[in-house]
């Protein structure tokens, strides 16, 4: 394992990979990405640890979506099974992945706790516990200082754990070590990080915006409800196939050639 340091303009090819390889299995990247919000959806249901029980699954989802995105690439036909690739691994592979899900849940808790002290939980319920939003609430100043103060905290946290599983999982990088390697790869890479960033921004406004302009076309205001939350999916499907590259790209090839084909 060896960290590559990208030019600035490898963000937007990160962006191109991921939606190029989104339409090579448009319907099975869309579909796993549809099983897993529907699986965190489900858990976070469970009464009183749900959520707590989501944040700990969520980076080995995460890398299943990635597993899926290497099947993919090479034209084929990536299974619901892949997603659980995490737990496929042997005992020790999973147990280190628990203990980075683990680790996920204690920081972002912790990003939550820290932005209950600026608007009294307000933000915090919406984002966490599922509380209802509104207007009153968004329009709330302390909301607002609380949203960002939690984005602000969050940044950090997500470039330790962006690379993470997959480091733990394709290098065998033990948990803490795979964060401390995943927060290097993201500063020494923030120049393409922040254009891959500012490119799925404008890709996903320049999506809002046709989408708008449809709707006002036809004028039919419920079109909008209609089509909006399906074509939002489709994008972030796309941004999670992205993902798989900006890992790869940083670190080399992330499936060796031992590892057993997935159905």
């Amino acid at each position: 394992m060896k960290l590559t340091i990208v030019p600035a303009r490898m963000g937007f090819v990160w962006v191109r990979q991921g939606i190029r390889t989104f339409w090579k299995q448009p319907l099975a990247m869309s579909g796993l990405f549809f099983l897993f919000m529907a699986w965190v959806s489900l858990v976070s249901m469970i009464p009183m640890i749900g959520n707590v029980i989501a944040l700990v699954l969520l980076p080995a989802m995460t890398l299943g979506l990635m597993a899926a995105t290497s099947v993919a690439e090479q034209g084929k036909f990536p299974m619901p099974g892949i997603l659980l690739v995490a737990f496929r691994s042997g005992q020790a592979k999973v147990k280190d992945m628990l203990i980075l899900g683990l680790l996920y849940a204690m920081g972002f808790i912790g990003v939550m706790g820290l932005s209950v002290l600026v608007d009294g939980g307000l933000f915090a319920g919406v984002y966490l516990m599922g509380a209802p939003i509104n207007s009153e609430k968004v329009n709330n100043p302390a909301f607002q200082n609380a949203m960002w103060v939690a984005m602000g905290l969050y940044l950090p946290l997500s470039m330790m754990f962006w690379h993470a599983p997959a480091l733990l999982h394709w290098h065998g990088v033990p948990p803490v070590k795979s964060l401390f390697f995943s927060l290097v790869a993201s500063w020494r890479n923030f120049g393409a990080f922040t254009v891959y960033t500012l490119a799925w921004l404008a890709v996903f406004l320049v999506a809002g915006a046709a989408m708008l302009i449809v709707v006002s076309l036809v004028g039919d205001p419920g079109l909008a409800e209609t089509i909006m939350m399906p074509i939002a999916l489709l994008m972030a499907a796309m941004f999670f196939t992205s993902v798989y590259f900006t890992v790869r790209d940083c670190f080399g090839e992330m499936v060796p050639a031992t590892e057993k084909p997935l159905p």
